[in-house]
């Protein structure tokens, strides 16, 4: 999936790349699989504003992604590869045996008509779900549950891919993309392989007006605020924070660690933090 670049007939052209879009077999999602998508454009249920820099963008209708993989034994085949503007991953329509279809992310090195499965005593091949229980030590996975039967919540997004580094007891290591080695169900479900789409972070928006269509708003800094709006605001000139970082509120940013999760946090054996 390589990345094209443009002739420069505007600054905004210059730097720019993009998807050459060549491993996509169709631009009409399957109708029965799409939702509409309500945007709350950074704002709560109560319209007040929690989220900064958000709103505007195109619209979009979301795809249902089978992040459960919890048909069992059937066999599917892989009709189609699209595109999802709502992730960064490419998606690919599942036909099973038994007539239905469903939505999963395609991993790399996958392509139509290559046949997948989940279950228990499956193959650990590219794009089959099993328990981490059944994966063997050292295979790259993706969607891997943190809950059993919950569903993929984390290694989703493009290129990304975890590592199985050991079995003990009821639990497996697994080495996530953040270098973080963590703790895991044996009995939640992941799938082999890395995530497609690879050349993803080497993208160059090339100009603002693509982070616009992304719903992505302009952010201000701080330092060029009024004190009454920032605590990094006023000075003459340019100035410097002259503190430790702050958000608009106050709080302390930058390295200070805010999570506070003893539940899960001891299911953490190394953390992403460690110094190197």
């Amino acid at each position: 999936m390589p990345l094209r670049s443009y002739k420069a007939t505007s600054p905004g052209m210059r730097a720019m790349t993009r998807s050459t879009f060549e491993e996509i077999t169709t631009d009409t999602p399957h109708k029965p699989l799409i939702e509409s998508q309500k945007r709350g454009s950074g704002r709560n249920r109560q319209g007040r504003m929690t989220v900064r820099h958000r709103g505007g963008g195109e619209k979009r209708a979301y795809r249902r992604i089978d992040f459960r993989r919890d048909k069992y034994d059937v066999p599917a085949s892989l009709a189609t590869i699209e595109y999802d503007p709502n992730r960064s991953a490419r998606i690919g329509l599942l036909h099973y045996r038994d007539g239905e279809k469903r939505y999963i992310l395609v991993p790399h090195g996958m392509k139509v008509g290559d046949v997948v499965i989940a279950g228990n005593g499956v193959d650990a091949r590219v794009g089959n779900a099993l328990p981490l229980s059944r994966i063997p030590l050292g295979t790259q996975i993706h969607n891997v549950e943190l809950v059993p039967g919950k569903g993929g919540q984390i290694v989703r997004s493009a290129g990304a891919s975890a590592q199985l580094l050991a079995k003990e007891g009821e639990y497996a290591q697994v080495r996530l993309p953040s270098g973080e080695v963590r703790r895991v169900d044996m009995r939640c479900m992941a799938t082999v392989g890395q995530v497609g789409n690879l050349d993803h972070e080497n993208q160059n928006l090339g100009k603002a007006g693509r982070s616009r269509h992304m719903g992505r708003r302009p952010e201000v800094r701080g330092v060029v605020m009024n004190p009454r709006d920032h605590p990094h605001g006023g000075g003459e000139g340019k100035s410097p924070t002259g503190m430790p970082p702050k958000t608009p509120w106050g709080q302390p940013a930058m390295g200070h660690r805010t999570r506070r999760n003893k539940t899960t946090g001891r299911l953490i054996v190394r953390s992403r933090h460690r110094k190197s």
